[in-house]
């Protein structure tokens, strides 16, 4: 059962270390938040999983990260300087801020719902900042707005360091920074965010093919992340909603607790990127309506070794929200179980891969040395396994111990009790069916090895 609103989840994330408002204790930053102990496990076993799908699962995507700063020139010619920006309006009234495509009516203020509101003006997106030790007008750059833009402008390095031939994609992640007008629903929506995004080259006679098999691809990738397709749909975008480079695209929505939204998109960008940042733009068939290029210096186009064919590729992008991902699949994961007489708890059913802790050892008796040393030892066996976080939990409160892992989704905890010491024995709790196993200590790693690797 996902969670019934947003505040559950936070409540969780601030509780057992998930997430928390950056700079709390001076009263926050609206948009920006921190990743704690086991947020950053499940983000970063989130990327690893999204990474070895695309470069390890594949041999035809290549990995890339680029730099925060970037020559102005990048954000010129791929529009963003000139045009990244949002309709907003302000309300008089409340003096609220809102994004004029995102307002419920935009006849009244969403905040206070007066009709007095001042006309929609634009607001650049795109976070300025000064580059060098004198700050003067030729002195700004931005930062990055996308992963993507500084993607294609290494799609010629990649190419012929790499000797990738069409179709082949480069992948990268980190963060990005928006000027967000109204940062909300937790860290679904913020300044300061987390890109994965994968660019994909094709012939154009093959766009369309590609475009249909990523967007199967991508789908079928979030449910083997623990998300029930369900909560999962497709939203084409129609001929009005299209952006202005895009043949056409999609958005994988999922079912947050404020309803269907975007996860990810997939978008058939024709050649605008390559052909915007491109020299000679004149040589080439563009088929994409892009800005006159006399800056690049650097022909970004493709020779067909075999048919001689010469051409600027199209794009396929996947374009994933690292944070949405975090909060989808948290979501997904929570469940409050009745457990009778009254009771209940909470527990996280993350995929065991996504898991920010996979084993808790625990000693039963805190104050008792052989316990303790025989919990150490297994402890310490199983951080060797190298299968990510191993926790030794000694406060002794047994129920406690397994209740804090239920809320953290700890797939396994393991205890070790007096039978440990006399019959060679530790119990084994499973997480989402809570049933006790009794495996011989000599054989646990192998246990634990083998839930893993299945």
């Amino acid at each position: 059962m996902p969670a019934k609103n947003m505040d559950e989840l936070v409540a969780l994330c601030k509780r057992r270390g998930f997430v928390f408002q950056s700079g709390e204790i001076y009263g926050g930053l609206k948009g920006c938040y921190d990743y704690g102990p086991m947020g950053i496990e499940v983000k970063n076993n989130l990327r690893k999983a999204w990474w070895n799908s695309l470069i390890y699962d594949r041999d035809d995507i290549e990995g890339l990260e680029s730099s925060l700063l970037n020559n102005r020139l990048v954000w010129k010619h791929s529009g963003h300087e000139d045009g990244f920006s949002d309709p907003l309006v302000e309300c008089k009234a409340c003096h609220s801020r809102m994004r004029e495509d995102k307002m419920k009516d935009r006849s009244k203020c969403d905040n206070c719902g007066s009709t007095d509101l001042m006309e929609p003006r634009a607001f650049h997106l795109m976070m300025k900042v000064n580059i060098g030790p004198v700050e003067s007008d030729d002195s700004y750059g931005y930062l990055r707005a996308e992963t993507a833009q500084t993607t294609y402008v290494n799609f010629k390095n990649v190419m012929d360091s790499t000797s990738q031939k069409i179709p082949f994609g480069i992948a990268q992640m980190g963060k990005s920074f928006r000027n967000e007008i109204t940062p909300r629903n937790f860290v679904f929506r913020m300044r300061e965010f987390e890109q994965l995004e994968m660019q994909y080259f094709v012939n154009p006679k093959e766009d369309e093919k590609f475009y249909d098999e990523w967007k199967k691809i991508r789908l079928d990738w979030w449910v083997k992340q623990g998300i029930n397709s369900e909560n999962l749909k497709f939203e084409d975008h129609g001929p009005d909603d299209l952006a202005h480079y895009a043949k056409a695209a999609a958005d994988i929505e999922y079912k947050f607790p404020h309803g269907f939204d975007e996860l990810e998109g997939i978008h058939n960008r024709q050649d605008f990127d390559l052909g915007s940042h491109t020299k000679a733009q004149e040589d080439f068939d563009i088929k994409a309506k892009v800005l006159p290029n006399k800056d690049s210096n650097s022909k970004l186009n493709y020779v067909d070794p075999q048919t001689k064919e010469n051409y600027i590729p199209f794009v396929v992008e996947t374009a994933m929200g690292g944070d949405r991902g975090f909060v989808a699949i948290l979501n997904e994961a929570y469940t409050v179980e009745d457990l009778g007489e009254g009771k209940t708890r909470t527990v996280l059913k993350f995929a065991k891969h996504i898991a920010p802790v996979k084993v808790a050892v625990i000693p039963l008796a805190r104050n008792n040395e052989e316990l303790v040393g025989k919990a150490r030892e297994l402890h310490s066996a199983l951080k060797k396994l190298q299968l990510g976080r191993v926790v030794f939990e000694n406060t002794g409160n047994i129920g406690k111990n397994y209740r804090k892992h239920d809320e953290i989704g700890t797939p396994m905890c393991i205890t070790v009790d007096f039978d440990t010491i006399e019959k060679g024995l530790v119990t084994v709790r499973d997480r989402d069916t809570m049933e006790q196993t009794v495996v011989k200590f000599d054989e646990i790693v192998d246990f634990v090895k083998d839930f893993y690797n299945k």
